[in-house]
């Protein structure tokens, strides 16, 4: 169902200070507090308090809590009166049944007190007397039924024993039971008119039945008999009454001889009438039971047998001994079955009792828990009364525990209720606020022309609304219909910039086919077309695949039209050019000579190709069948009067609309001093280098830089070889291993002659000189000194600040590394030299 919520407007806090008397404007917080509980007082509307509640929230917090209170006792108040309102409905519905049943009474009243129902407040209260009253008066009935049944068992029970006791005695007696009969009767017939019968259960309305039936069949029996004993005491030609005590009395007042007792059974005759009586009250039951033995029916079994078992209490020994004996056995039999059945139901509610405990027990990941105790609770009970239906008598002790243990859980379920009820509340709190900040963020950008930090918002104000929690399909369907209104507000103005936006690029479009149907492609109306897009598309952003679908409309004519530029391209050059093929054979040996170690090769390969990209070289042969590519196209023929007139060179202004200059005003021109003397002038020579195309141009570039880091990388290598080859020369005093000037480079050339004195005469002793010299190579080189050096390379500086005209170290390291050589080779002096010199020798 689809509801519109319509949007209220909200007081302003002017008139909510109205409204509370001041409270917004009281300076202080326990004025503001005071007079707040002052307005409570006088009941104000609970939209005024919310409206007041969301005011306060943000300026005083002490203040709000106490209208905060009032909000939260409306909401416990309105959820006391829905749960009332709800109980009482079931109230109603219960009262209104047909037949009233007493056990959902019982379990309306125990569920509403577990549901927190207002019972002492009205209607509730009064709906539970109704109930009460109604139950008082079935179980009030239900008694007087129970009692009339004994009654009337006591009666025939006197009927029996009259019937056993003398003529006199019976007629002595007779008038008192009859009496009574007839009270009975007349006891028994009220319960029939009072106005619970009708929800009296219907064993209990039929076993009053059956008894009435049976005291006014034994009544009737005995009354007969008794009468007709009187007629054959006065009347001598009268039959004999039946009842074996009387007939024998009978016989003895007439003189006859009395027929002995029978051997067999020493028990006294019972009269036909009084058999017949019982075998009529015994049998239907007795058959009944019999079939459903037979078929093992238990449910109906366990009623019969009450009943069998009551009828043969009254009428047994009545009934003869067949029917006694067979009623017996069926009784025996319904008892093993019973007591079968009852110890499987024990088995089933013991199982069912551990089940109801398990759920509130263990630890927490095992238990079930939320909608799946709820299921569970629910599984357990129905499966408990499918055990109580099974024609078993219930075990109450067995019933408490598992009523407990479901209680138990019971709890654990309304905790989980109440913290998801808090949870729903939360969300639609949350939602209610974020439909409030939509509208003023409606409202706040009505005048906004940032539409994509506009659509990043809305998204993540939709986002929100997805995460902002679960509510009830009821108050999501409310909330749902004044999002959508919120947000079609929020979303009316981008929704509008994006439209126009859409119209401006299928114009741009447009603009695109018509540019790329021209023979000529215009570079710069294009990327200015291309510019103007992407502006659009930065400044208005589409929905993803309408704005991929409208670029990819925007970028086919431009792509086809690059597609056959490139084509007309690819068929002019077609072929390489001679000058292409002897670069690319060029660049290939270059490769070769740099996987090898040969720097001379590297160099011989580096002029190969140089020299082949100047056109020195000689081109590659053609492919059989084809013809040698030029190098450059040939220019078409001028006209006749251009091969008089010099080519000229002329910037001009190549800008977008900016049309040619006019041409200059023919001159007389003259032949220069170089045309004279047969040289062309510099407008007129042909190019010196030929234009490459794009892999020749990439191949002999690549090809040149590996070259030239080939060769730095075998020149580091062939210093670090020479330095470690004058190391080990100074170390071993072996002068004829001093590398040779060509290995040392050019900068120590010079002075390799004074090294080789020094490596071969003795070293020194003078440790010092040595020192001051490794200290004046390391501040030549830049490089750091070890930390026991550091105070003498600060004394060293110094000295030379004070002695402005001699040369510094940077110039005299050849003569500073003489100095070293001549003293002894330490290893700490080996590394230091060494460090120095990898720096020095590069220079």
């Amino acid at each position: 169902m689809n509801t519109t919520v319509l949007s209220v407007p909200q007081p302003t806090v002017a008139e909510l200070d109205a409204l509370t008397g001041g409270a917004f404007s009281a300076p202080t917080s326990g004025e503001r507090a005071a007079r707040l509980r002052a307005w409570l007082e006088g009941q104000p509307p609970i939209e005024t308090v919310r409206a007041v509640y969301r005011e306060l929230a943000t300026r005083d917090k002490g203040a709000a809590k106490i209208v905060k209170e009032r909000l939260e006792e409306h909401k416990r108040q309105r959820a006391q009166d829905e749960a009332a309102a709800q109980w009482a409905a079931r109230a109603e519905a219960l009262l209104a049944q047909t037949h009233f049943n007493m056990a959902d009474a019982l379990a309306w009243q125990r569920d509403a007190a577990k549901a927190g129902a207002p019972l002492s407040r009205e209607p509730l209260a009064s709906l539970r007397q109704r109930l009460a009253e109604r139950i008082a008066a079935i179980e009030d009935l239900t008694h007087r039924v129970h009692v009339e049944r004994e009654a009337a068992g006591l009666l025939v029970q006197r009927i029996d024993m009259l019937s056993t006791r003398p003529i006199a005695d019976a007629e002595a007696a007779h008038e008192a039971l009859a009496r009574d009969v007839a009270q009975w009767r007349e006891r028994a017939e009220a319960p029939v008119a009072a106005p619970a019968w009708g929800d009296l259960e219907p064993r209990h309305a039929a076993q009053l039945q059956a008894t009435r039936e049976q005291v006014q069949a034994v009544w009737q029996a005995f009354d007969a008999a008794l009468a007709q004993a009187r007629r054959a005491r006065d009347d001598a030609q009268a039959a004999l009454p039946g009842v074996p005590l009387w007939d024998d009395e009978i016989r003895t007042l007439r003189g006859q001889e009395v027929a002995a007792a029978p051997e067999a059974a020493g028990a006294v005759a019972v009269p036909k009438a009084v058999q017949a009586v019982a075998q009529a009250a015994l049998l239907p039951t007795l058959e009944a039971l019999e079939r459903e033995l037979a078929e093992g029916h238990t449910k109906a079994m366990v009623r019969l047998a009450g009943e069998l078992r009551h009828l043969h209490k009254l009428h047994g020994r009545h009934a003869g001994p067949e029917v006694d004996a067979r009623a017996q056995a069926a009784l025996a039999k319904a008892k093993e079955l019973e007591d079968w059945a009852r110890w499987r139901a024990d088995q089933l509610r013991e199982e069912l009792i551990a089940k109801a405990e398990a759920l509130t027990q263990g630890d927490g990941a095992s238990r079930p828990a939320g909608k799946a105790l709820a299921d569970a609770i629910r599984a357990l009970r129905e499966q408990w009364k499918q055990v109580d239906q099974g024609g078993v008598p219930p075990n109450q002790t067995l019933w408490k525990r598992f009523d407990a243990a479901c209680n138990r859980a019971h709890e654990a379920l309304q905790a989980w209720r109440d913290s998801l009820k808090a949870q729903h509340e939360a969300a639609r709190q949350a939602r209610l606020a974020l439909i409030d900040e939509v509208r003023a963020w409606t409202a706040a950008h009505a005048e906004d022309e940032d539409w994509k930090a506009q659509l990043r918002e809305l998204h993540a104000l939709a986002e929100r609304w997805r995460q902002a929690g679960h509510v009830s399909e009821k108050a999501y369907a409310e909330l749902q219909a004044a999002w959508k209104e919120a947000m079609t507000a929020a979303h009316a103005r981008l929704e509008a910039a994006q439209a126009d936006s859409v119209q401006r690029r299928q114009a741009m479009i447009a603009e695109a086919q018509a540019l790329a149907e021209q023979p000529r492609v215009r570079l710069d109306a294009v990327r200015e077309l291309q510019q103007r897009w992407q502006a659009e598309a930065q400044r208005v952003p589409l929905e993803r695949r309408k704005e991929q679908k409208l670029w990819e409309a925007f970028r086919a004519p431009i792509d086809a039209a690059f597609a056959r530029r490139s084509a007309e391209r690819e068929q002019a050059q077609a072929a390489l050019s001679a000058v292409d093929a002897a670069v690319l054979q060029a660049a290939r040996a270059l490769e070769e000579a740099c996987s090898q170690d040969d720097a001379q090769a590297i160099r011989a390969a580096m002029a190969a190709l140089r020299e082949a990209a100047s056109g020195g070289a000689e081109p590659a042969p053609a492919p059989a069948g084809q013809a040698a590519a030029p190098a450059e196209a040939a220019p078409a023929p001028a006209p006749s009067d251009a091969a008089t007139r010099p080519l000229v060179a002329r910037r001009g202004d190549d800008r977008p609309g900016v049309a040619a200059p006019a041409a200059a005003p023919a001159r007389d021109v003259r032949p220069s001093p170089r045309a004279a003397a047969g040289r062309a002038p510099a407008g007129e020579r042909p190019s010196v280098r030929p234009r490459l195309g794009d892999a020749a141009f990439r191949a002999q570039r690549q090809a040149l830089e590996r070259a030239e880091a080939r060769l730095r990388e075998l020149a580091a290598r062939a210093h670090g070889e020479a330095v470690t080859a004058l190391l080990q020369a100074w170390q071993q005093r072996q002068p004829q291993a001093v590398p040779s000037a060509a290995q040392l480079g050019r900068s120590a050339a010079a002075a390799r002659g004074r090294w080789v004195q020094a490596v071969e005469a003795a070293p020194a002793v003078d440790d010092a000189a040595a020192d001051e010299a490794l200290l004046r190579l390391e501040i030549a080189a830049d490089l750091p000194t070890p930390a026991e050096h550091l105070p003498a390379r600060r004394q060293l500086q110094l000295q030379l600040l004070t002695r402005r005209h001699e040369p510094g170290p940077a110039e005299t390291w050849p003569q500073d590394v003489a100095r070293v050589l001549a003293s002894a080779a330490t290893p700490a002096r080996q590394q230091r030299l060494q460090a120095v010199l990898k720096v020095l020798l590069r220079r």
